[in-house]
């Protein structure tokens, strides 16, 4: 019974290669739990958790893995039909590309991760299209990397492929251009930071707070509320002026007093304003400093002062609120002292005949 032959082998080789189909899969399980118990050991010591998704991974392996290796170590005693041989070595060959791709796209996820995780910290509002972006091109490169391969070693001429793929590429690209574009200026935004969400900017003509940061576009919303799309290209090859990176603000104006205020009065009025601006506090804070106040110009209806003084906050809200305050305190102390802030005036002389 053990020597009869069926297609070229004896009954006594199908038992034998069915027990080497069996001692390779308890192998496979075997060695597979050493790995588990060792890479667990090291992961305990160690502070990253990349060995900790590597297990993860690891002990997801399906059972596919193990049934087509054993297949392939156990027919090896066999003598079988070439065609049969070929398709459990691609069968092989498939698998084995299929999980080491899986590993190294599950590797490049935790470092595209790792990378969201410190903006997150860095920045509480962050938008991350830019970096899926990147995470999946670089995943559908590995996947498409593993199929070349795997082409070739069916014995594909590959290379007149990429010369195609080249070709057909560059013709999208053309095509696509200004919306590759954007996605580049999108990348670059992404990587330069010089503005993310929720900052007020000034672009141009156009200011706003950051709402989204797209791939193509990116919105704001303007003072008034309306939403501004801005092309991300726009953006990059223009002046940006982000008011929320400001560590404090700097403001200028200027008052102008009546030309017959008396000289005594004009040489007290820098230290009147200087007063008003260094008591401003906004809640139980002194939030102004005095940086300096001139007597500057002769203008056409007043006597000019120039007024400078900084703010310890971006915010323009307060900024608003201060410059309010020290208005009103030069109103009520210029009345407090009869001086008299000008308005324009012309006079006309009218000759009588």
């Amino acid at each position: 019974m053990l020597t009869l032959n069926l297609f070229g082998n004896t009954v006594y080789d199908y038992l034998v290669s069915l027990g080497i189909f069996i001692l390779t899969w308890i192998a496979i399980f075997a060695i597979k739990n050493i790995l588990l118990i060792q890479l667990k050991k090291i992961a305990k010591k160690t502070k990253t958790t990349l060995d900790d998704k590597i297990i993860e991974y690891i002990q997801g392996v399906s059972i596919v893995f193990y049934f087509i290796w054993s297949i392939y170590v156990s027919t090896s005693f066999l003598i079988l039909p070439k065609i049969v041989q070929t398709v459990i070595y691609y069968s092989l060959l498939l698998t084995i590309g299929y999980y080491i791709t899986k590993l190294i796209n599950k590797i490049v996820e935790y470092f595209f991760g790792k990378m969201e995780n410190e903006q997150t910290k860095k920045f509480q509002e962050s938008d991350f299209s830019q970096l899926h972006l990147m995470r999946d091109i670089v995943k559908t490169v590995i996947w498409f990397l593993t199929i070349l391969i795997f082409l070739s070693n069916l014995g594909f001429d590959i290379t007149t492929m990429i010369a195609g793929l080249g070709i057909g590429g560059i013709a999208i690209a053309f095509a696509l251009q200004s919306i590759l574009t954007d996605i580049f200026a999108s990348f670059s935004i992404y990587f330069d930071k010089p503005f993310k969400k929720g900052d007020f900017i000034v672009v141009g003509n156009e200011s706003g707070n950051i709402k989204k940061i797209g791939l193509k576009t990116t919105r704001m919303e303007s003072l008034a509320g309306e939403e501004i799309i801005i092309s991300n290209k726009m953006l990059v090859d223009s002046n940006i002026h982000n008011y929320k990176k400001m560590n404090y603000r700097r403001s200028i104006f200027s008052i102008g007093v009546d030309y017959d205020t008396p000289v005594e009065k004009l040489e007290k009025i820098p230290g009147y304003i200087k007063d008003i601006i260094d008591s401003v506090k906004k809640d139980g804070k002194h939030m102004a400093k005095t940086e300096r106040i001139h007597f500057k110009s002769f203008g056409d209806f007043a006597l000019m002062y120039e007024i400078m003084y900084t703010i310890n906050s971006s915010d323009y809200n307060v900024y608003m609120d201060i410059q309010q305050d020290i208005n009103l305190g030069i109103v009520r102390k210029f009345k407090k002292e009869k001086i008299k802030m000008a308005y324009p005036t012309q006079t006309v002389y009218i000759k009588r005949e």
